[in-house]
C-alpha cells in the first residue's frame, strides 16, 4: 500500500494554477483524486495531472467569470502575496483575508 502524501495547501490559502490564468482559495482537498473518470479523461492527456496526489476544491476567478474548480497539487502555486480573491461565496465560508490566508467561519464546514 502507497503511502499518502501530505497536502502542500490547506483550506483558506490562497493559490494560482500553473498553467491557466486563474486564482482561488481552498474550501476542501481530496487527499488523491475523487471526481469522475469522465472528467480526468476530458484533460488533454499532455497535460492530464496524476491521481495520486492530492486535489483541491477552490472558489476560482479569472478576469471574466467566478467559478468551482478542482485542480491537482502540481498544477497549483501559492498566491496570497497578490491578496485575497473576490469570488462572492468566499463571505459564506470565510471570515476574512488575514494577509496570508482566509480565516474559516467558526461552525462552517468546509465540505459544502
Amino acid at each position: 500500500m502507497a503511502a499518502m502524501r501530505q497536502a502542500k495547501f490547506a483550506i483558506g490559502d490562497v493559490v494560482r494554477h500553473r498553467l491557466f490564468p486563474f486564482r482561488g482559495v481552498v474550501y476542501d482537498v481530496d487527499p488523491e483524486f475523487a471526481n469522475s473518470q469522465d472528467w480526468w479523461l476530458s484533460i488533454p492527456e499532455e497535460i492530464r495531472p496524476k491521481k495520486d496526489q492530492p486535489f483541491y476544491h477552490l472558489l476560482a476567478e479569472n478576469d471574466q467569470t467566478f467559478y468551482p474548480a478542482y485542480v491537482s497539487e502540481q498544477n497549483l502555486l501559492p498566491d496570497a502575496h497578490n491578496g485575497g480573491v473576490a469570488h462572492p461565496k468566499c463571505s459564506e465560508l470565510f471570515e476574512v483575508f488575514d494577509g496570508d490566508r482566509y480565516v474559516l467561519k467558526a461552525g462552517v464546514s468546509a465540505l459544502n
